[in-house]
């Protein structure tokens, strides 16, 4: 089981391969990036658990990764370690203004690093920021973005769940559920990027329950568009024989078996228009509501 997701911006290759040799070897998923606008398309794709970015890159240099990831409320959670040549006082403290989380010089002890992006990962986890399986903000970040959703005017908000997910992790075990659960974070993330917006916050609530935050006249085609993709993609978790008859049979505590339909997304849709909100219980009480109409 992966200990995490590790960005490794970097445009030196015999750095960047050590250091995706030895952080796979612990048990990391490890990507590399060469250059900074890469490092943003990949960061969007799929959330890392942690970057470790190189100040000095060929197109954009870190200080500009880093200031685009935290002005984008889908990267702004993501720790980031600057990992640099530059040493100077002044440098070290433009980075952590612009939001970095730590800072390293080169030569640096590898050992080292592997403490601070460990640190780094479990201080964003013990501050409630991340869902430690997909990445995807959690707790407090959810709770900033709710309260800051009740002073606009125009807002959409998709409450999304995987139906019949528990029998699916009943009979297949929970390293398989968490798979589901990375493979719905990415779905989310691509098809807000083609029909959402720039400013739409993916939020991870727990469970099998994520929340998106959009405007409200694209939620409808966003939630549409989401759950056609899952009910078509979801199978390939499946066996060959559980998709073709359409269900899996679980077998209950006592003995009996009973059929349980494959996994499908259902996405409550929650318009600023309709309601009138006072609480942010209030939102995620009508919101999980409404997700368990369109499920039933």
């Amino acid at each position: 089981m992966s200990k995490g997701r590790i960005l490794v911006v970097e445009d030196d290759n015999d750095i960047s391969n050590m250091l995706k040799i030895y952080f796979s070897a612990q048990g990391y998923e490890v990507t590399i990036a060469g250059r900074g606008n890469d490092a943003l398309e990949r960061t969007r794709k799929q959330l890392p658990n942690v970057i470790v970015l190189d100040i000095m890159l060929p197109d954009i240099d870190g200080y500009e990764v880093c200031t685009r990831l935290r002005r984008n409320l889908r990267t702004s959670h993501v720790p980031i370690i600057f990992l640099t040549q530059k040493d100077e006082r002044s440098d070290r403290i433009a980075g952590l203004e612009l939001g970095a989380d730590d800072y390293i010089t080169k030569p640096f002890d590898i050992e080292e690093l592997r403490l601070r992006v460990q640190g780094a990962m479990r201080r964003a986890e013990r501050e409630s920021l991340t869902n430690p399986t997909t990445g995807l903000p959690s707790g407090k970040m959810i709770e900033e973005q709710l309260r800051a959703l009740m002073r606009r005017k125009d807002w959409g908000l998709l409450y999304v769940g995987i139906g019949e997910m528990d029998a699916f992790t009943d009979v297949n075990g929970f390293v398989a559920g968490d798979e589901v659960l990375r493979f719905t974070t990415l779905l989310l993330g691509e098809v807000d990027d083609k029909v959402g917006g720039p400013d739409d916050f993916i939020g991870h609530i727990g469970g099998d329950d994520f929340l998106l935050i959009t405007s409200e006249d694209r939620a409808a085609t966003i939630a549409d568009a989401m759950t056609l993709r899952f009910n078509q993609e979801i199978g390939s978790h499946y066996s060959f024989m559980d998709r073709e008859r359409g269900y899996i049979v679980v077998k209950e505590p006592d003995g009996t078996e009973r059929q349980a339909p494959l996994m499908k997304l259902c996405v409550g849709v929650v318009l600023a228009k309709d309601y009138e909100f006072t609480d942010i219980r209030e939102i995620t009480e009508v919101s999980a509501e409404v997700r368990r109409k369109v499920c039933s």
